[in-house]
């Protein structure tokens, strides 16, 4: 059984499959993680939490890291590609 499509819909369906791929790199969240009080401050893009330590990878060494005290901050997208680089 086929669906008819008309040509505006078959256009908004090309265009739809080009755009998404395009828009999930475009996206994402950009942190700044300090230890607490202070110390060492970290650059990712993905956090995870295990048995309450922070777990990533930092963006500038590439080194992966793990932190039992630490304060998170949610970045700009400039401020990140200021600390990284990239």
């Amino acid at each position: 059984m086929q669906i008819p499509m008309n040509k505006q819909g078959f256009a908004t369906l090309i265009v739809s499959l080009i755009a998404m791929p395009m828009l999930a790199a475009c996206g994402g969240k950009y942190y700044e993680v300090s230890q607490a009080g202070g110390g060492k401050t970290y650059n990712t893009r993905d956090i995870d939490h295990d048995d309450g330590r922070l777990r990533f990878r930092d963006e500038v060494t590439g080194d992966k890291v793990r932190l039992d005290n630490s304060e998170v901050k949610e970045i700009t997208r400039q401020e990140y590609k200021n600390a990284t680089g990239k």
